[in-house]
C-alpha cells in the first residue's frame, strides 16, 4: 500500500516560510478588500494589515492590488470551485435521469458547502466584484476563469442531454442558468443576514442539504405540480 505523502512536507524550511508569509498577504489583502472595497483599498494598508514591508508585497505580487486580487479569486474561489465540479461528475452517473439528479443534487450541495467553507472571499467577490475598476488584463483574466467554470459545468450537462438524460436543450445556456440560480439563493442568504431590521426572509432551509434539494426541484424537476402530486 502507498501512504498520500502530504506536498507540504516535502517542500524546505525557506519554501514552506515563502508560502505562509505570501498566505498572510492574501489574508491580509481579502481583509482590507472586504472592510474597504476594492478601489479604496491600498498596497500600503494591505503591508501594514500583513505586518510587511510594502516593497515585500511587490517581491510576492508584483502588479500590486490588482495581482492580489486576481490571485484571491484563483486560489480561494475558482480553484475550489473546480475541485467541487471534478469530485461531482468525474464518476456521475449521468446516463439517466435519476442518475443525472443525483448527481446535481450532489454539485448544488457541494457549491452551497463550497460558500460556507470560504465565507470571507466568496462574500467578498460576490459584492464587490461588479464594482471592481480594474485593468482590461485583469478583466480578460477575470473573464476567463468564469468562462473556465462555466465550460467545466457545461461538460457533464452535455453528456446527460447526450444520453436524453436531460432534454436537448444547448448545455452552456444551461450552465449559465445553473450557476446564476445557485448564485441568487447565496446572495439572497447573505441579504437576510445583514438585514439589519430582520425583515428579509429568505427560504428557511437549515442546512446545505436542505437548500441544494430546494434547488434542485426547482431547477431540475420545475414548479409546476404534476398529476402524482394530488
Amino acid at each position: 500500500m502507498t501512504l498520500a505523502v502530504d506536498p507540504d512536507l516535502t517542500l524546505s524550511r525557506r519554501e514552506r516560510e515563502r508560502l505562509a508569509r505570501r498566505d498572510a498577504m492574501l489574508d491580509a489583502a481579502l481583509e482590507v478588500f472586504a472592510e474597504k472595497g476594492y478601489s479604496s483599498a491600498s498596497v500600503d494598508e494591505i503591508a501594514e494589515r500583513a505586518e510587511f514591508g510594502k516593497g515585500t508585497i511587490y517581491n510576492y505580487f508584483p502588479d500590486g492590488k490588482d495581482e492580489l486580487f486576481l490571485t484571491l479569486f484563483e486560489e480561494r474561489v475558482a480553484a475550489g470551485m473546480h475541485r467541487v465540479i471534478s469530485d461531482s461528475f468525474e464518476d456521475a452517473d449521468l446516463s439517466t435521469p435519476a442518475g443525472a439528479r443525483a448527481a446535481f443534487l450532489g454539485f448544488i450541495r457541494g457549491l452551497i458547502q463550497q460558500f460556507d467553507d470560504t465565507r470571507g472571499p466568496m462574500l467578498m467577490f460576490m459584492k464587490e466584484g461588479h464594482r471592481t475598476k480594474i485593468s482590461l488584463e485583469q478583466e480578460a483574466a477575470f473573464a476567463l476563469h468564469f468562462y473556465g467554470i462555466i465550460e467545466a459545468v457545461a461538460a457533464p450537462i452535455g453528456r446527460a442531454v447526450e444520453s436524453g438524460a436531460l432534454r436537448p436543450l444547448p448545455a452552456h445556456p444551461i450552465a449559465h442558468v445553473l450557476m446564476g440560480n445557485v448564485r441568487g439563493y447565496l446572495m439572497a442568504e447573505v441579504d437576510a443576514a445583514c438585514d439589519p431590521t430582520g425583515t428579509f426572509k429568505p427560504a428557511p432551509f437549515g442546512s446545505a442539504d436542505e437548500a441544494a434539494e430546494f434547488l434542485t426541484t426547482v431547477l431540475f424537476d420545475g414548479l409546476l405540480a404534476s398529476d402524482t402530486d394530488d
